[in-house]
């Protein structure tokens, strides 16, 4: 199916039977990816006296049970509710699901302390000159497929800078979607100033805004633009689990 549309003043094309999908498959019983010390992602059987819902154990079907942290175990897209009192939920607050996004890459600076960081010069490098979108997409280098069975528990991953969450705020991303377990520095005494700063706290929510943190991004898709597609589950939660799938755009005229 080719669907055309028009961004910037130009029209573009898109197909949509050629999907790329930037997020990362759960299997049961993996060791990753997760975070935070959370309990691995897990499938089994129900299990009620001499039932066992397996095909492989006799049953007529498989009936089982999915255990997930959605914060902890793979990608993932949030809403403001990770942080607030207020029962914000992403079913609820993420109601478009076609957004116009733009792929960046960076390689995360060392900063005094060690530290690997995303700061506002880095991006602002990457995206001077490049009309802005509401959704962006920050790959981060070295971007081995590691990163999609990966433990990245007790590591010190590399975060976003308050400054670089201020300038995504000032060229109005509306979606942010990285590859990293989380924007915010892993043990920061639950600061979270990226999180806070990127939905407006406590000031003025912005609760339009979505995070999505342990994407994926292959080598082979190249950095620009994209037609971005969300996928989540429909629970009133304050975070689901989350499938992102970008089509190439062609421009027409």
């Amino acid at each position: 199916m080719i669907i055309s549309f028009s961004f910037s003043n130009k029209q573009y094309i898109s197909d949509l039977s050629f999907g790329l999908d930037i997020s990362i498959p759960l299997i049961s019983g993996s060791n990753g990816p997760k975070c935070f010390h959370a309990p691995s992602f897990n499938i089994e059987p129900v299990v009620m006296g001499d039932f066992i819902g397996s095909t492989q154990a006799g049953s007529a079907v498989n009936f089982k049970n999915i255990f997930i942290n959605p914060h902890g175990n793979g990608t993932h897209t949030e809403c403001v509710g990770h942080i607030t009192s207020e029962p914000f939920t992403i079913h609820s607050v993420l109601k478009k699901f076609h957004y116009i996004s733009r792929l960046i890459t960076i390689v995360p600076d060392k900063i005094s302390n060690g530290d690997l960081v995303i700061n506002e010069k880095s991006i602002h490098h990457s995206l001077q000159n490049l009309t802005p979108t509401e959704t962006i997409i920050i790959r981060t280098m070295p971007n081995e497929t590691s990163k999609k069975e990966q433990d990245y528990s007790g590591t010190n991953p590399p975060y976003f800078t308050e400054g670089a969450i201020k300038l995504l705020n000032e060229i109005g991303v509306l979606h942010l979607i990285t590859d990293l377990p989380s924007i915010d520095k892993e043990e920061d005494g639950g600061i979270l100033i990226g999180h806070k700063t990127f939905w407006g706290l406590p000031d003025r929510i912005m609760s339009e805004k979505t995070i999505t943190e342990m994407a994926y991004i292959d080598n082979v898709i190249n950095d620009g633009l994209y037609l971005c597609n969300f996928h989540i589950l429909s629970i009133e939660s304050d975070a689901s689990p989350s499938k992102i799938v970008l089509y190439r755009m062609e421009i027409t005229k």
